[in-house]
């Protein structure tokens, strides 16, 4: 009897041992990461060795471990953990992180194939994680597979429609592939969500560049308008337009852009000349919606047709030039505060599509 209570106690004592010694690990990774946000990833490293030194199969220092030597761009280090963590730890929801540190470190060593191979694995078992989807999307676009790409960050803006990284990264690549009216709603959902710093601001001179790309002056008083002949033959054989065609709308845009060197509006501000256009650009996505369908019809339209119906378009417009250098929009936003919360209240509660 006294060798059962003995054994008894001896396994509780032990299972106490163990539980602090886990808490002590995961005090570690704490401070591990504590190190690794402000770029000492040897320091961090040294905090995640300790805590593997307590509990080797610990999942979180394991995940960060391999996050900080990805940092380092020890590529293959980084992938041994991600190997060990999903061993160790099959299944587990805190893998989903480990899947894009694995994605990641194969794209450094530029093995892309793998790389997507594993984002794939990765989405398979955690379907609604953003994140895989972006990065997989970011790893194609690297190597110009820009269609595919454009796929994986829809699924990821439909997944988490305030990722501003995905919006940013769908904006470029429609701009690459000369969808202007797309990029344009893309670059402007991003300014919702960064409308301050340094993508913000390229992207600030990017909408304006495709806003008035098509129009050049040649004269005092003539105008160039360039019009590709592909956006107005864009239909299938019966007639009907194609998939996320925005012709129409690309042609007014390029009407109303010619308007900025008409002599009523050459003296009008930048944030003006937008404010015009892009009521222009919604007021025609709004007349044209119902022929029309695809991804960006069904996704971004929605939003900004609201958008203009509730007539917030000119506060939009100043949060989107919120990276300029401008004195007056800085002025605009300072004494707008409360124009600027009644919008973001609208964009928090608008029902984005989730399929």
């Amino acid at each position: 009897m006294k060798i059962y209570i003995c054994l008894f106690f001896f396994i509780v004592l032990e299972g106490i041992s163990f539980g602090q010694q886990k808490v002590k690990a995961e005090n570690l990774v704490s401070e591990g990461v504590a190190y690794n946000d402000k770029g000492d990833y040897d320091g961090a490293i040294t905090k995640y060795n300790k805590a593997l030194g307590l509990d080797a199969d610990n999942l979180l220092a394991l995940t960060e471990m391999a996050y900080s030597l990805l940092a380092q761009e020890k590529y293959d280090d980084a992938i041994k953990f991600c190997i060990e963590a999903i061993a160790k730890h099959p299944a587990d929801n805190g893998l989903k992180t480990v899947y894009v540190t694995y994605g990641n470190a194969l794209d450094g060593l530029k093995k892309t194939d793998k790389s997507i191979e594993i984002y794939d694995e990765g989405i398979k078992q955690f379907p609604d994680y953003y994140q895989l989807q972006f990065n997989k999307g970011i790893t194609l676009a690297s190597v110009k597979r820009y269609d595919e790409a454009i796929i994986c960050l829809q699924k990821s803006i439909i997944i988490n429609p305030g990722h501003p990284s995905s919006h940013n990264a769908i904006a470029r690549m429609l701009k690459i592939k000369e969808k202007r009216i797309p990029a344009i709603l893309a670059y402007c959902r991003f300014f919702v969500l960064e409308p301050k710093g340094s993508r913000a601001k390229g992207n600030l001179e990017s909408v304006q560049a495709i806003m008035k790309g098509n129009v050049e002056q040649t004269g005092n008083n003539s105008i160039n308008i360039n019009i590709d002949p592909s956006t107005l033959g864009d239909t299938t054989a019966n007639g009907k337009p194609n998939e996320n065609n925005f012709g129409t709308t690309d042609l007014i845009l390029a009407m109303d852009a010619a308007l900025d060197y008409d002599k009523k509006n050459k003296n009008k501000t930048e944030i003006e000349q937008f404010i015009r256009k892009f009521e222009t650009v919604c007021a025609s996505l709004k007349e044209t919606k119902k022929d029309n369908y695809g991804f960006y019809w069904d996704y971004y339209v929605p939003y900004f047709t609201e958008m203009y119906d509730k007539k917030l378009i000119e506060t939009f417009a100043y949060i989107a030039f919120a990276s300029s250098d401008d004195k007056d929009v800085a002025k605009w936003l300072k004494s707008h505060q409360k124009e600027i919360d009644k919008f973001y209240d609208w964009s928090k509660e608008f029902k984005w599509k989730t399929n």
